[in-house]
């Protein structure tokens, strides 16, 4: 359904793009010429646009190619139209060469929650689940799963629960009980190229642990779609040719190229940035979340692993999405986006603090979160039939009590994130 189609989304869209400031601005939050726009400001330092257009994968695709395989310091690597397929080609390819069908992943991985079954569907893998806890599967947990499995597959950083990432030596942990089961390990890194400041590792030194990466162009760097298959040349000449079987050896693709070289050129260099700035942000939240009145809170991680983290609030998520365009509309101050539900009326938001937002101080954060919660209480009252009191009934709060409301119930762990709650499929 189009924004056309929608009045809600169309209104939600048109709030968004007209706010003078954005904490949050996503992807959809631009006209077809504004991208356009962008991109020919851009476009010309990041390519020769003098060269020929693309025809099924050669010029400027392969210089992609070249580029992120010597970004992650790998042998090779191949583009591919979707990470879906990327990533399903590279399993695929994985299994033949270990006889050995079962992929080992996290139940909240991208594949599991948002991918249609493809990889038993399309490619006869099966999957096995290390742990179900909301976060990735430590050593122990990968050496004991009670069953073979011929892959280890790792989100990094695992979005659904929050954007969470292993220390550095639980990582390498991992990777070695994989080895000592005998498995190969990919990574789904959708969003590695965020995760150097965690780990405090180059991009290769990561990219080194893993048998196979997956990289996306559109999450982080702002491209237009696509992603790439990193890792040893003969596996990346046989992913090739399963790119080919599996519909993705597009005519052209120079547009979708060209996005993701200014997205290196531009958006790379400044992710450090991003990820520094999120902590401030999160910490200023918190703080201001803490004192506006509302029963409870969560700021998840407390400190954010990248420049991506998630808030939770005890309420519907209408109630919250109302209260969020409305100050968009009312202040042309984008605070939040959507909300999701949780749970019977719990909700989360996801904020990735990017270019827009590197410019709120925590002044600003203060400022707009108390315009928000204003807002939130009149749509909240309007929702329960109440008049405004400055908060909502206890009746209405899961588990309201003296220990988990105000300021310091942002310590309360969140239940494992409902299958659907998330509305972003790579």
């Amino acid at each position: 359904m189009d924004a056309q189609e929608d009045p809600q989304r169309a209104r939600r869209l048109a709030a968004w793009r007209g706010a003078l400031r954005s904490l949050v601005r996503g992807a959809n939050n631009a006209t077809i010429r504004d991208r356009l726009d962008a991109l020919t400001a851009h476009a010309p330092g990041a390519y020769d646009l003098d060269d020929w257009v693309d025809t099924y994968g050669d010029g400027i695709v392969c210089e992609l190619e070249r580029r992120v395989a010597g970004l992650l310091g790998t042998e090779a690597a191949a583009f591919f139209p979707t990470g879906t397929m990327a990533q399903q080609v590279a399993l695929r390819c994985w299994a033949g060469r270990t006889g050995d069908q079962a992929v080992a992943i996290h139940p909240l991985a991208h594949p599991e929650m948002w991918e249609r079954d493809a990889f038993s569907v399309l490619s006869g893998l099966r999957t096995v689940h290390p742990t179900t806890k909301p976060r990735l599967p430590t050593a122990e947990e990968v050496r004991e799963l009670d069953e073979p499995f011929g892959a280890l597959m790792l989100e990094l950083p695992l979005r659904e629960p929050g954007f969470v990432l292993p220390s550095w030596d639980e990582l390498t942990a991992v990777v070695e009980a994989a080895r000592e089961r005998d498995a190969v390990v990919h990574f789904d890194g959708a969003r590695l190229w965020e995760c150097t400041p965690h780990f405090g590792r180059t991009l290769p030194e990561i990219a080194a642990l893993a048998d196979s990466v997956y990289v996306s162009f559109y999450k982080s760097l702002g491209g237009v779609s696509g992603a790439a298959l990193a890792g040893p040349r003969t596996l990346i000449d046989e992913a090739r040719a399963w790119r080919h079987r599996y519909g993705g050896q597009l005519f052209q693709q120079w547009p979708s190229v060209l996005a993701a070289l200014v997205g290196l050129d531009r958006e790379l260099p400044r992710l450090p940035e991003y990820v520094a700035h999120a902590k401030v942000v999160a910490e200023a939240l918190g703080e201001s979340l803490a004192a506006s009145g509302v029963p409870w809170h969560r700021i998840h991680p407390a400190v954010p692993h990248t420049h991506e983290f998630q808030v939770w609030l005890p309420y519907p998520p209408e109630v919250l999405d109302e209260a969020s365009v409305r100050l968009a509309e009312e202040t042309r101050t984008t605070l939040f986006r959507r909300w999701h539900a949780r749970g019977p009326g719990l909700s989360t938001t996801e904020v990735t603090v990017g270019a827009p937002g590197l410019d709120w101080t925590k002044a600003d954060v203060a400022d707009a979160v108390a315009g928000f919660v204003e807002r939130l209480k009149s749509e909240q009252s309007k929702a329960t039939g109440l008049e405004s009191k400055g908060t909502v009934p206890k009746s209405k709060v899961p588990g309201s009590n003296s220990r988990t409301s105000g300021a310091n119930s942002s310590t309360t762990e969140p239940k494992t994130p409902v299958a659907g709650a998330s509305t972003d499929p790579q």
